[in-house]
């Protein structure tokens, strides 16, 4: 009976309670771990696909079109569809939590999440009905092809990515319009002196200043320190936004030229130049999204673990604005093995830039480290387990990155498994889901009113599958690529399939741990409740010293 009603009501969840604030967080992050759901059940049919004459799935899914359609996709409903769902939800409820202003526009944050879901929605569907298959890239002139892929599924896919972006360009300018807001703690702020403080210029200017003598150039700070992550890390996630819409449109504009019976040129193009333009642009998500979001996030939960100031926060300041300008410089990483590409820019973007990304995710892990090792004893709660499996991946991923960054290794290294699956997998399923999953255990009592989770040992157990199954399966799938295992290649006759096995295992143990949790979930808040997320607010004001909206 007691499950019964946890089943239903969840145990002391109340969604008729929350406010407007926490109703939209609450709707991106359940979106953001269904398609997490999706891309890991996903990930899990190429790996099984992978193991060969030992995958026990239909012939079905081993066909080719199939097969490169969930590529496709994966990708997209991974990092899309999940991650950005989570981290916009989490930060549209941080920024004005840590502020204590009210978010700009609470109907904006609703658009941004229904954008989001229904531009992946589309772009999986494309993949799943249409078998639109040139893999999750926009490379040129790969996605405009029409001997090889429908030209409406290829719109359908552009239009759900451009839907994506437009949601993401909604998050960014809901951000920065809270942030630039004159009122509460930054009613008597200029406009300058919050970007300052947002670029991390006054953790530059206190470091320059301690060195020659003069008094701190400010002692408090216009924002706080995780605020400023967030500020920083926004920069690069409107560039990024801009340049794939971009190059979403020029796709779109030759694909519906062909509806139309006109076949545009495509060699008009300059194939180098749009690989050079679209990988600068899509690393940013890396060095937006990624190291920077995930620097701010750290730095906010050893604080908040802890209640300690955090170690050397003028350094952590100014380093971020150092990563503002590494980020910008860094793309050519991905084009070390294209003859075209000047041999210049392969040696001082490609390798001797890209080395800096060590130095500034080192020193965030390294600051965040010590923070909490200097207010020992601690707890060993779950949000600072999961914080240090995040310290954990990305101790792992980046050095994995460093490495391939080299033209000699790249040689070895590019195109294969080492490169998604050592490096990026690990960064995304280790380093950055488990900080985020640290995130959401700190959270969840401010964002649902106290409510419990219905399990620590759920928690527990939820932890170390998520843990060891992501190393495991990037570790495994990176050894093959290690003897020559290509990514985006298609293997049926198991020439790797004593590491794509061990990669299955660890890989299913993901997609447990997702069940697992996802159950967790649902006992704590119920189904009623799960449901009640998604209703109107009754009460428009957020709780936490905000000022009043609406939704």
């Amino acid at each position: 009976m007691s499950f019964a009603k946890n089943l239903i009501s969840g145990t002391n969840f109340d969604h008729k309670s929350l406010n407007a604030l926490q109703k939209v967080t609450l709707r991106a992050v359940v979106m953001a771990f269904l398609f997490f759901g999706l891309t890991a059940g996903e990930g899990m049919l190429m790996r099984l696909v992978q193991t060969g004459p030992a995958n026990p799935l239909p012939a079905m899914f081993s066909h080719p079109q199939h097969y490169f359609s969930i590529m496709t996709a994966h990708p997209i409903v991974g990092i899309f569809g999940s991650t950005y769902q989570l981290v916009f939800g989490a930060f549209m409820f941080l920024v004005p939590y840590l502020t204590k202003k009210p978010l700009y526009s609470i109907k904006l944050a609703n658009v941004v999440w229904l954008l989001i879901t229904i531009g992946t929605a589309l772009a999986w569907l494309a993949a799943f009905a249409t078998q639109y298959a040139p893999l999750y890239t926009l490379y040129w002139p790969l996605p405009a092809d029409l001997t090889q892929f429908n030209v409406y599924g290829g719109i359908m896919f552009i239009v759900g990515v451009a839907l994506i972006m437009l949601g993401t360009l909604g998050f960014i300018y809901n951000i920065y319009a809270t942030i630039f807001a004159r009122v509460g703690v930054h009613k008597n702020k200029t406009t300058k002196e919050l970007l300052i403080s947002g670029f991390g210029i006054d953790g530059m200017l206190n470091l320059w200043y301690k060195i020659t003598g003069r008094p701190p150039y400010s002692k408090e700070p216009a924002l706080a320190l995780p605020v400023v992550a967030i500020f920083r890390g926004t920069v690069d996630t409107f560039l990024d936004a801009l340049v794939i819409l971009a190059a979403g449109i020029l796709v779109l504009v030759y694909l519906v030229a062909e509806v139309g019976g006109v076949h545009l040129d495509v060699t008009a193009i300059n194939a180098l130049l749009y690989k050079n333009f679209f990988w600068w642009g899509l690393d940013l998500v890396a060095d937006g999204l990624v190291l920077i979001y995930v620097a701010g996030s750290w730095y906010l939960l050893a604080t908040l673990i802890t209640g300690q100031k955090l170690f050397m926060e003028n350094v952590a300041r100014a380093a971020l604005m150092l990563e503002l300008l590494v980020s910008w410089m860094v793309w050519s990483h991905h084009l070390l093995a294209d003859q075209g590409q000047p041999e210049a820019m392969k040696l001082i973007s490609g390798e001797m830039v890209t080395a800096f990304e060590l130095l500034t995710q080192g020193l965030a892990l390294f600051i965040t480290l010590v923070t909490l090792w200097k207010a020992r004893p601690l707890k060993m709660t779950m949000e600072l387990k999961y914080l240090l499996g995040g310290l954990l991946g990305f101790g792992l991923a980046v050095p994995a990155a460093i490495i391939q960054a080299d033209m000699g290794m790249n040689r070895i290294l590019h195109n294969t498994q080492w490169i998604i699956m050592a490096h990026v997998h690990i960064a995304l399923i280790v380093g950055l889901y488990m900080t985020l999953y640290s995130a959401v255990y700190v959270i969840w009592p401010i964002v649902t009113n106290g409510t419990k989770m219905y399990s620590h040992k759920l928690s527990n157990t939820h932890f170390w599958l998520h843990l060891i199954g992501g190393i495991g399966m990037g570790a495994f799938a990176g050894m093959a690529g290690l003897h020559g295992m290509l990514r985006r290649h298609l293997y049926v006759h198991g020439e790797f399939e004593t590491y794509m096995i061990l990669a299955a295992i660890c890989g299913s143990m993901v997609l447990l741990a997702w069940f697992l949790f996802l159950y967790n979930i649902i006992m704590s808040v119920g189904l009623k409740g799960l449901i009640g997320i998604f209703l109107p607010a009754k009460d428009k004001t957020a709780s936490f010293g905000l000022e009043e909206t609406e939704e």
